[in-house]
């Protein structure tokens, strides 16, 4: 199954909480949460504390992404903060497979992320262990960054991966995402969108979020 899942970083930030209330009316699976620290990234977006301000009033699932150095730092208070799912970049973890003992601890799903130069193949041995995989098809840190048209070849073959070690294991596709390119993403393997301006740049959220689903 198909899921969307609009990044709140697309918003309007003196506005979140009516745009997230908007999404989840016009049929957002998945609420995207980028969390920049400045460091890991060049930019810094929010925290926790707006991730708890926000939960009340949606029930959408907080799809949480950490784009912040050595993040087992912070799990606890994104996940006491109301995430669903804790992703964290492979390139940000010096332990990484403590990181995700620490998120299951926590009781809460589990993704790893990598970004465009890093390869599928460092995820052998800890792909049992996850929940979702995102692949980064823009460098992060900003949006309205353009496709990174390599992202198809790469997400085939994480799909493969997943097939050939018998997992279950949702891949998630995060920069550039618009209705004209999902088609392909989606026949690659993936199966959680996330789009930002591809959906909060538009006029009308249902059918963007409708165009990408497809």
């Amino acid at each position: 199954m198909i899921k969307v899942a609009p990044s709140l970083l697309a918003a309007d930030m003196g506005n979140l909480r009516q745009a997230v209330i908007d999404l989840e009316k016009a049929g957002a699976d998945y609420l995207h949460l980028d969390v920049m620290d400045g460091a890991f990234v060049p930019n810094i977006s929010f925290g926790a504390g707006v991730i708890k301000a926000l939960r009340p009033h949606t029930n959408m699932f907080f799809d949480v992404h950490l784009m912040v150095d050595e993040p087992g730092r912070y799990l606890q208070d994104f996940a006491a903060a109301g995430a669903d799912l804790l992703c964290v970049h492979y390139e940000a973890c010096r332990h990484l497979n403590r990181v995700i003992q620490q998120i299951r601890a926590l009781d809460k799903k589990a993704a790893v992320a990598l970004n465009p130069a890093t390869p599928v193949s460092v995820l052998e041995d800890i792909l049992p262990d996850l929940d979702m995989v995102l692949i980064m098809s823009v460098n992060p840190g900003f949006g309205g960054q353009s496709f990174i048209e390599g992202s198809i070849a790469k997400i085939e073959r994480l799909a493969s991966m997943i097939q050939n070690a018998g997992l279950d294991i949702d891949i998630e596709v995060d920069g550039g995402i618009v209705a004209a390119n999902a088609a392909r993403v989606k026949a690659a393997g993936a199966n959680v969108l996330v789009s930002g301006t591809g959906i909060l740049g538009q006029s009308d959220y249902a059918a963007a979020i409708s165009a990408i689903r497809g």
